[in-house]
């Protein structure tokens, strides 16, 4: 194996590294399991920058411009997060994404587990409403895939579309949370893309905790969000419906 000639001038280094000095050159990476199999994952000191399968060494450092040691273990909490989707005080190093991917992970990060959003939803939350093509890109090259949960982002028709680890892994993570994608492609078929109850006058996303709680007396379908507000619905303010399109 080449060794790394950064790694290499610094174990010449006459007198040790001053503490700290290694882990802001170099990043640390650990292989750990996941509800998809084995993934290799590379922490800094400001977090977890990177979540891939097989080898990485390679494109971490095209990417992020440091070198990698293995670890001894892995930060604490990741293998739980990676299994659960929930981060708790886990910490994500994003300092190799720009502006416009920061604003795209971090909106995709709000999406709870179990549901599903379109790309055009992303787009709004970050006020880029008709970037949702450059969203889908975002999330394409999402450095930290399960933490930053991409695969709850889906296509307006309700098909899953693509994934860094490929659309069955996708799918597999999806119906592992709970979400009813059958379900949704059935509502897609019919062209209802929006759940309203006639008992609390609220309009969701068809995934969101409070649809999935309207029995089917009171449930109503909408096409579009301004049919439902058309019909005097508002828009729930837990999953914030968009205009799906």
């Amino acid at each position: 194996m080449t060794r790394d000639p950064l790694l290499t001038g610094l174990a010449a280094l006459a007198t040790d590294a001053p503490d700290g000095l290694l882990d802001r050159i170099a990043a640390r990476w650990v292989s750990v399991p996941s509800p998809i199999g084995e993934l290799n994952v590379a922490f800094t000191d400001q977090g977890i920058a990177y979540v891939r399968q097989g080898p990485f060494r390679e494109d971490f450092r095209k990417r992020f411009g440091r070198p990698l040691l293995p670890a001894e273990k892995p930060p604490a909490g990741l293998v739980t997060a990676l299994r659960t989707g929930r981060r708790a005080g886990l910490r994500v190093d994003l300092r190799g994404a720009g502006d416009f991917q920061r604003d795209v992970l971090t909106a995709t990060a709000a999406i709870p587990r179990g549901e599903v959003r379109p790309y055009s939803w992303i787009a709004e939350r970050i006020g880029r409403p008709k970037a949702v093509r450059a969203v889908g890109t975002a999330l394409a090259t999402n450095p930290v895939p399960l933490l930053v949960p991409c695969h709850r982002v889906i296509r307006s028709d309700a098909a899953t579309g693509e994934y860094v680890f490929g659309p069955e892994a996708k799918q597999e993570l999806l119906r592992a949370e709970g979400a009813d994608l059958d379900g949704l492609r059935e509502l897609a078929g019919q062209h209802v893309f929006y759940l309203a109850s006639d008992t609390t006058g609220v309009v969701c996303f068809p995934t969101c905790h409070n649809a999935r709680r309207i029995t089917p007396r009171h449930r109503h379908g909408f096409r579009s969000l301004a049919q439902a507000r058309e019909a005097g619905y508002r828009p729930c303010r837990t999953c914030k419906p968009a205009q799906v399109g």
